[in-house]
């Protein structure tokens, strides 16, 4: 399924597009020592696959780097997420430690090189709809202390009721995962240039990790 995107954003950035997915009934932890060998597993076959080069030039990489050009945001402070822990892991970092679902799909997004994120569908008012931000608008992101006021053209998803996202780099505090998480969201970011295909593999990986680490069943 596709997060819908209004018409006028579509004629300005045609081919942008995201899936989601949404799980059932699954368990949040705090951490998991299979989940953290497993890290080990994915964070090896990721510097297997890639260098800190690559990633200047590869054509997924710069559709994102594009489009958060196209959008006002510069790519070297605010990194697409897929990209942000590639590198993190090139220059052999540890990767955050979360929460079991955060740090599950955030694997799906380093192995895929998509950018994921997921809403608390408990605390979702209804369906998500992308659209361009009205100036003026706020939202509070993930550890944020105070909310951000948008300038107006910022692309968004809305639930019918609030601002979930600005999309695809910054996630609103009302909605995020937490341990009491029992249903989720689970949102594959694409840019245009980005084809069905590759998305398709994020959405597989996705659920593949959030499933075997936390459970839940997909709709």
């Amino acid at each position: 399924m596709y997060v819908s995107v209004n018409s006028d954003l579509k004629t300005k950035f045609p081919g942008l597009r995201a899936r989601y997915v949404v799980l059932k009934r699954v368990n949040v932890g705090r951490e998991s020592p299979e989940l953290e060998e497993f890290k080990s597993e994915v964070a090896e076959r990721v510097r297997q696959l890639w260098t800190l080069d690559q990633l200047r030039e590869h054509p997924v990489f710069r559709a994102y780097r594009d489009f958060f050009w196209r959008i006002g945001v510069d790519p070297t402070k605010n990194r697409p997420a897929s990209e942000a822990l590639i590198r993190r892991v090139l220059r052999r970092r540890a990767l955050p430690v979360i929460n079991t679902l955060v740090d599950s799909y955030n694997l799906a997004s380093m192995e895929s090189a998509i950018p994921l994120a997921a809403f608390d569908e408990d605390e979702l008012a209804g369906e998500l709809v992308m659209r361009e931000a009205n100036p003026g608008e706020e939202v509070l992101g993930i550890g944020m202390e105070k909310p951000v006021t948008l300038g107006g053209g910022e692309v968004v998803v809305e639930d019918g009721e609030k601002l979930v996202a600005v999309y695809p780099y910054r996630d609103a505090d009302a909605s995020k995962i937490t341990l009491a998480t029992i249903n989720l969201l689970l949102m594959i970011c694409g840019v245009p240039n980005i084809d069905d295909a590759m998305l398709e593999e994020a959405t597989r990986l996705g659920v593949d990790y959030v499933t075997r680490f936390c459970g839940g069943t997909k709709l």
